[in-house]
């Protein structure tokens, strides 16, 4: 077989006319988890904080981690719709453990040296140049229990999805 005909035969075993962005399985398990992640992070500000904090829909930080839940339904979506012996399969779930590595880790120390360093910075006295300095972001990363709670999430939303997918059809 020449290279040009095992070219094209890969592009057509990898997709179909029928395909499209709203079927797509993965995607809209992982959008779906994401959107109920950020919702459920609205209430729980409610109830540790007793408001209404609508940042809470795009913000990032919080319980649970919508960082970990999107990439977890995506993976768990890849694996349910092309199956775990792929290299799509193999991609989402490296994507998925960097993520979720890096929320607990770089991201969660940068939000505490932010801490640190707003209360420096407002321990300054009124005349130095830095006392107005707008206040970093604090809430940047996850706990882990933050990042187990997302990644549940995720596994949990993409198996409704395929299992509504799979009634269905």
């Amino acid at each position: 077989m020449n290279e040009e005909a095992s070219g094209s035969a890969m592009v057509s075993t990898s997709s179909s006319s029928s395909d499209s962005i709203f079927t797509n399985f993965p995607l809209i398990s992982a959008v779906l988890a994401f959107a109920i992640a950020q919702s459920i992070k609205l209430f729980t500000t409610w109830y540790k904080e007793r408001r209404w904090d609508l940042k809470q829909l795009v913000g990032s930080g919080g319980m649970p981690s919508s960082h970990a839940a999107t990439v977890t339904a995506l993976a768990v979506g890849v694996g349910f719709h092309d199956g775990l012996g792929g290299s799509l399969f193999a991609a989402s779930v490296i994507l998925a453990s960097v993520v979720m590595y890096d929320a607990t880790g770089v991201r969660l120390q940068a939000g505490r040296q932010a801490e640190v360093l707003n209360q420096i910075v407002y321990e300054l006295p009124a005349e130095h140049p830095l006392s107005e300095s707008r206040p970093l972001r604090e809430l940047l990363g996850h706990t882990p229990l933050q990042v187990v709670a997302g990644g549940i999430l995720g596994f949990v939303i993409a198996s409704l999805v395929h299992l509504i997918v799979w009634l269905v059809s």
